[in-house]
């Protein structure tokens, strides 16, 4: 069952990762929602098999999308769960019972306190107004499902009311962005709870989707595509990630497919640092997900964590898991926040020691973990813990450990989150043992680097190697308990097989996905351009094949002309290599011999000349800011000139004629963290306002593995 849950886990990441252009986002229309689909559709299975990704619809041409009511955060297999066990007075959810009727704001006794204009930022800001009575909204709603006292509902609903009745506007500094972001998706789950109440009129309900739509939205969407017309990555990822959570919430609220795919679209690839692959900017063997608040302070990486969290589980309830997305990226992402804001049993921070990657944004560049709000046990932890662990049987023991540390989680206190996760999240254990998964093997400084998920119930992780698929297989390593990660190397080159299998109480498990990777440098795309059949290359825009330097050889204009490749031609690679030949006529900063890439976020490429620079090579991850290159002296015109990038582990080296002419020894980039490349061009740019390349390239390589200096040598002829 766990694998077949994996295997739709990955055909869904597939879909999202390659189906998904830049993200589109949808129109500010702000006509009224549609109507209440009625009786409450089934949720998703307990066996964890979302139905489909928010796109899809609008991608197949299927049916126009039928959203689960209530189905944001919680739906109505959740109360059910939480009524059975506060009536049985079953632990911890007591507790998390106990806590809401301990807060002050799930009374009966407090009115409404409605606002024509919410002011957040700046002067007369009166916000902590709107997120009491929010909260307060949400947890009689909160109460009316779990007790059925339909007091709690009419109460509810007199807040609900009031505040449709009375706001249109939220204003203030920048920081009216978070108002929007976090109060509309809180706003819009006390709201999604109560239309299942035969006490709130339609009437009522429909003015209430008005205001989401038109007070709310305007504002998620200004965001997302303006960033208050500022550098992008002046905001960090939570301002991002409340745009985003409001506009899905808002969508589900409202019946609103187009609302809804924005947010998807956005979360999958958009430019922003809430997007996926900005949020969890890079990866660490073990699967410790560096988060790109990290160098920040605590306080805001835990608040993306709960942002991010809600739009996963949001999400979830509607068929669509982006928790399991790019292999659990978010969990990775999680874990590295938790162990940040933890200490060893002697006491030792996590922190001084954690992996880090230097980050750059418009703010400067951070070189580690901040201690800034350092430990920060903001109460959104219940959520992430019991989806991996409890829902789908995956190890989490840093979120663990953060969420046993706030447990029972209150009412989250200054509106940053709605809180009382314990009783709201928690889930009875998964049954049974599951499997390691996740395995990545990776060609990384000539060394199989090896990162796996741990199970619920592994006590450590035993690593096999074979030389054929599926075995035999030998174990290289066992007892390993953290990180799960595992180096191997000293073998003759050739192609090797891995699993992984989890010690439990009850024995060994079963193996992990087998993960298959080559020790040897090997050609991996090949492009002599001698005829027009070339490994499914496009010609665009009037490209020709003509004389190159042996047989023939892509001519390219200059004016519009490029070769597409095929999508994901670099995928997977860690170690790697790229040589060409090259005949350049125009000499025209930021050219490009080859740019393979999403986007203006995601790329690698070569360009003959950089602006006062030089033949360069570099790759990003996340935007211009942080790029790492490698540059050497521009490349000389009107002739043909044999060029070359390596990388080995952190190592990159670029070489022109078979010599090598520039390194960096600094290169964390690897084509594999571009994620899926939709745009992989010879001699276009990402970048629409560059040059395209005016010559010839002939001989087109791409290697899995890094060349020697003597195979590069060989290639040019030297």
């Amino acid at each position: 069952m766990q694998k077949d849950k994996q295997q739709l886990s990955l055909q869904r990441r597939r879909f999202c990762t390659n189906s998904l252009g830049v993200a589109a986002l949808g129109p500010m229309a702000l006509a009224g929602c549609g109507a209440d689909a009625g009786a409450p559709e089934a949720p998703p299975s307990p066996s964890g098999a979302p139905k489909r990704l928010g796109m899809a619809a609008a991608a197949s041409g299927s049916a126009p999308r039928t959203f689960v009511h209530p189905g944001l955060l919680h739906t109505e297999a959740d109360f059910a769960r939480m009524r059975a066990k506060v009536q049985g007075g079953v632990q911890p959810w007591l507790s998390g019972w106990n806590a809401l009727l301990n807060t002050g704001r799930s009374h009966l006794n407090n009115p409404p306190r409605p606002l024509q204009t919410v002011i957040r930022g700046g002067d007369d800001s009166n916000y902590a107004q709107l997120y009491i009575d929010i909260a307060r909204a949400y947890q009689l709603a909160l109460r009316w499902k779990i007790s059925g006292d339909t007091a709690y509902a009419d109460k509810a609903v007199s807040f609900l009311n009031a505040w449709s009745l009375n706001l249109t506007t939220i204003t203030g500094n920048a920081d009216r962005f978070l108002a929007a972001g976090i109060y509309g998706y809180q706003f819009a789950n006390a709201a999604e709870i109560m239309r299942t109440y035969p006490g709130w009129a339609a009437a009522d309900l429909a003015r209430f989707q008005n205001m989401m739509l038109t007070v709310f939205y305007p504002l998620n969407h200004q965001f997302l595509v303006q960033h208050n017309d500022a550098d992008i990555t002046n905001y960090w990822a939570n301002w991002d990630q409340c745009s985003l959570a409001s506009i899905l919430a808002i969508g589900v609220l409202c019946d609103r497919e187009d609302l809804y795919n924005e947010a998807v679209g956005y979360y999958l690839n958009g430019p922003g640092n809430g997007a996926a692959s900005q949020a969890v900017r890079f990866i660490h063997p073990g699967y410790l997900g560096q988060w790109q608040e990290s160098s920040r302070d605590q306080g805001h990486c835990t608040l993306g964590i709960g942002l991010a969290a809600s739009f996963c589980e949001m999400a979830w309830n509607q068929g669509d898991d982006f928790y399991g997305y790019d292999n659990n990226r978010f969990l990775a992402g999680a874990e590295y926040v938790a162990k940040s804001n933890l200490a060893d049993a002697s006491g030792n921070l996590y922190y001084t020691s954690m992996p880090f990657d230097p980050y750059t944004n418009n703010h400067g560049t951070g070189y580690g973990v901040s201690p800034a709000g350092l430990p920060f046990t903001r109460q959104v932890w219940e959520m992430v813990y019991h989806h991996y662990v409890n829902r789908m049987g995956l190890a989490a023991p840093y979120t663990a450990l953060m969420a046993a540390k706030v447990r029972a989680e209150g009412d989250g206190g200054n509106g940053d989150q709605l809180g009382l996760g314990t009783l709201t999240f928690s889930r009875e254990p998964i049954a049974g043992d599951a499997n390691p998964s996740g395995l990545t093997a990776r060609l990384v400084a000539g060394a199989v680097q090896l990162s796996w998920w741990g199970c619920a119930y592994g006590n450590s992780y035993t690593v096999k190697r074979a030389s054929n698929a599926g075995g035999p297989y030998t174990t290289i390593a066992s007892g390993i308990t953290d990180l799960l990660t595992w180096t191997d190397s000293g073998m003759a080159p050739g192609t090797y097989y891995y699993v992984v299998t989890a010690a439990t109480a009850s024995g060994e498990t079963g193996p992990s996905n087998e993960a298959q990777v080559g020790t040897a440098v090997a050609l991996r795309t090949l492009l002599p351009f001698d005829d027009a059949g070339d490994a499914g290359v496009a010609l665009q825009n009037g490209a020709l094949l003509g004389a190159g330097r042996n047989g023939n050889a892509l001519q390219l204009d200059g004016v519009d002309d490029y070769a597409a490749l095929p999508a994901d031609v670099v995928a997977g690679l860690a170690d790697f290599s790229i040589a060409a030949w090259v005949y350049w006529d125009a000499a025209r900063d930021w050219a490009r011999i080859f740019d393979f890439g999403s986007g203006t976020s995601h790329y690698m490429f070569l360009t003959p000349r950089a602006r006062n620079g030089g033949l360069s090579f570099t790759i990003s991850t996340g935007g211009g800011y942080g790029s790492q290159t490698i540059a050497t002296a521009p490349l000389p015109t009107g002739r043909w000139v044999h060029v070359a990038v390596t990388l080995s582990g952190s190592n990159g080296t670029l070489y022109v004629n078979g010599v090598a002419a520039a390194t960096n020894t600094a290169m964390t980039a690897s084509p594999y963290r571009l994620g899926g490349t939709s745009r992989n061009w010879i001699g276009r740019s990402q970048y629409p306002a560059d040059p395209y390349f005016n010559g010839k390239v002939d001989d087109f390589r791409i290697y899995h593995g890094a060349l020697s200096a003597g195979e590069v040598a060989a290639l040019a002829g030297v």
